[in-house]
């Protein structure tokens, strides 16, 4: 596959990636979506979930990554690779070697949590027994703009909240 192909290819599953975000997000959830595509077809998606099923592990990487499994009838899925609107965290990146996922390609970089290269590079570790390919940066601009209007709203309503509690207390 060239190189042109292969970067288009990579652009239309992040979008697809964040039409899963935004269920995230409509559920009150950090906009996160993850596919995992294997020959061109989707075998496993999944959107952030941890808020609304109390799961610290209900990230969209996690839940992609079982779908996967449970689609293709194994614990490895060699040969696919996962798009992700946000750089995965330990957690997410540890699955990801695990699963023996063959490429991961994000778009917004986690300067606090991002564990493919912005804090750590699990991904590519050395010491450990598998490294992914590694594409960052796809569709950055637009995942970015995502958690950050995301993050945005989330202080305006906590601050909306602490001045409603205010002026109900000086009543």
């Amino acid at each position: 596959m060239s190189d042109l192909s292969l970067i288009a290819q990579d652009e239309l599953w992040m979008i697809h990636a964040l039409t899963l975000a935004d269920k995230a997000e409509s559920i009150g959830e950090v906009p996160v979506g993850a596919v995992i595509v294997l020959d061109n077809q989707i075998i496993g998606e999944g959107y952030n979930r941890s808020i609304i099923d109390n799961d610290p592990c209900g990230h969209a990487e996690i839940m992609a990554i079982q779908s996967a499994a449970q689609h293709i009838d194994n614990y490895r899925i060699l040969d696919a690779t996962i798009y992700v609107t946000l750089e995965p965290c330990a957690m997410c990146a540890g699955a990801i070697v695990h699963a023996r996922i063959k490429r991961a390609v994000f778009g917004a970089s986690d300067h606090k949590t991002g564990c493919a290269g912005s804090i750590l590079n699990l991904l590519q570790h050395d010491k450990l027994n598998h490294q992914v390919e590694v594409q960052r940066g796809v569709k950055a601009e637009e995942c970015s703009s995502k958690i950050s209007a995301f993050f945005k709203g989330r202080r305006a309503q906590i601050k909306a909240l602490k001045q409603a509690n205010k002026a109900v207390q000086e009543e």
